[in-house]
């Protein structure tokens, strides 16, 4: 499990990018429910943590996807793939979240950089 931060610390409405491999995202919901997702949008490199975030949805900043925060399934172009969801405890006030083991959908200008890597 990876310690976030105490729930306290993370406001509803608002979300925190974690360091992680790849980084992780972390949203409140105005409704009080807590998710994590990847960070990177599947389409191009752009930070989810950074998007509007608007009932169990996040925006992508960049081009406009739309992902959901509960399954990670994207609405519309230009991405196309979904990005992994990972499981969030809240455990004595504390938001942890174990990693999903399934392979990411980075986009592909994430994967050339890794690979060179």
């Amino acid at each position: 499990m990876l310690d976030v931060c105490p729930l306290s610390d993370l406001p509803p409405g608002e979300s925190v990018r974690v360091v992680a491999d790849p980084p992780i995202a972390v949203f409140h919901t105005e409704s009080g429910e807590v998710f994590a997702i990847d960070d990177t949008c599947s389409h191009q490199d752009a930070s989810l943590a950074d998007g509007w975030l608007e009932g169990c949805e996040v925006e992508c900043p960049l081009h406009a996807s739309r992902f959901d925060l509960r399954t990670g399934a994207v609405d519309a172009p230009p991405a196309k793939l979904p990005v992994r969801t990972h499981t969030v405890v809240i455990d004595d006030g504390m938001i942890r979240v174990e990693l999903s083991t399934e392979k990411p959908n980075l986009p592909p200008d994430v994967r050339a950089r890794l690979a060179q890597g």
